[in-house]
């Protein structure tokens, strides 16, 4: 598969919390088709800026997915097709109006250093999922 046709996501790359949730992703995409960048790195930055987002700001995670980007709960929701059979009842999160889905998003997003800790560098990916890191 061509990675210009694979989804991205670009991460807080410090948070703990985002850390855990890519984690969490690359364990259950099994055929390995999401790519991952931290936002603060050289390929996030360009991605942010070549789809016309702030790069010092970093409240959501992106996904860019079929050229479309995708930020917050969307974002989120458009993963679910991309996780095992056991988690599309996740899907169901789009019936919610996206303005709790994002209330939701906003209050952990805020919250998330304090909850959870921030590292002071970037995650570094391990030798077996490095190739799925753009950066």
């Amino acid at each position: 598969m061509n990675s210009a046709a694979r989804p991205i996501i670009l991460f807080d790359g410090v948070c703990n919390f985002c850390n855990g949730a890519i984690n969490f992703l690359i364990r259950q995409d099994r055929t390995g088709q999401l790519l991952f960048a931290p936002l603060q790195s050289s390929t996030g930055q360009a991605l942010l800026q070549q789809h016309g987002l702030p790069t010092e700001q970093f409240g959501s995670f992106v996904l860019i997915k079929s050229g479309k980007v995708y930020q917050k709960s969307s974002a989120a929701l458009q993963l679910v097709p991309h996780l095992p059979w056991y988690w599309q009842w996740a899907k169901l999160g789009a019936l919610l109006p996206v303005r709790w889905r994002d209330g939701l998003y906003h209050f952990i997003a805020r919250n998330r250093y304090r909850w959870f800790g921030k590292q002071t560098v970037c995650m570094v990916p391990t030798k077996e999922v490095r190739a799925r890191f753009l950066s």
